[in-house]
């Protein structure tokens, strides 16, 4: 699902980019990712302001269904959070639903939309970043560019096209760092409702799987406002997977 970036350079780009284009940068930074099956293990270490540190083994699965990628995600330890579950499936043609399964009450609900900018499980990762984010649902603007570690990225803003997206999500826009060679999306930066900067992503590791697609193996987010942080790497991945259907459903949640 992720080395600290420094910025050691801003050089105004010129304007020959447009709009478009920018769309086009988010695009194909986003299908460079895009794997449709895939298993993976990782541990999620999820930091307080005081130092304190909660670690979570985790095991992701995907797989793709009549356009539907569907997403299932079960943590294995420790004992208190072990069985809890969580199930997306998000649509070709827009929008996702989200569902999480709670050992200790032994039921499942649905997640809301007003539930999708809400921590993920106790971390600065949110139950949004969970899923996918569709390229259409933003308008897209290049600021310019900008070198990170001592790379060529180019820099796009995307603001949700609905105020009512922009409430769901959380913020009122993002700005993404993308490397120009290998559209690896390196720095992610997302405003809060009232403009302010509330979390930092930074995203590395990056690790060629099958064709010309790309895993990350290291994600960290920063929330600049209450300075926690919570980083998730992966321990083992495939690009495949063999499980059924029915294990990517609602019903399965609680048989673990």
């Amino acid at each position: 699902m992720r080395t600290i970036l420094i910025i050691s350079m801003f050089t105004a780009a010129p304007l020959l980019l447009s709009a478009q284009d920018a769309a086009e940068i988010s695009k194909k930074a986003a299908d460079i990712i895009d794997i449709e099956a895939m298993e993976m293990a990782a541990t999620l270490d999820i930091h307080d302001h005081r130092g304190n540190v909660r670690t979570r083994q985790v095991a992701i699965a995907t797989r793709t269904f009549n356009g539907t990628a569907k997403t299932l995600i079960r943590f294995l330890s420790p004992a208190d959070v072990r069985g809890t579950s969580m199930l997306v499936h998000d649509h070709e043609n827009g929008g996702d639903d989200m569902w999480i399964y709670m050992p200790a009450l032994r039921r499942t609900r649905r997640i809301v939309s007003s539930e999708r900018s809400a921590s993920f499980m106790g971390s600065e990762f949110t139950n949004a970043d969970m899923g996918s984010r569709s390229v259409a649902d933003y308008n897209h603007d290049l600021l310019g560019s900008e070198t990170v570690d001592g790379r060529e990225c180019w820099v796009v803003e995307s603001v949700p096209l609905t105020e009512q997206m922009a409430e769901e999500n959380g913020y009122s826009r993002m700005v993404a760092w993308v490397d120009k060679e290998n559209y690896h999306t390196c720095r992610v930066e997302y405003y809060d409702l009232d403009s302010e900067l509330h979390r930092v992503m930074t995203i590395s590791d990056y690790r060629r799987q099958q064709g010309d697609h790309y895993w990350a193996f290291s994600m960290q987010v920063r929330n600049v406002q209450n300075n926690r942080w919570s980083e998730m790497k992966v321990d083992r991945f495939q690009a495949e997977s063999e499980l059924a259907e029915a294990q990517f459903e609602v019903s399965a949640l609680e048989n673990f």
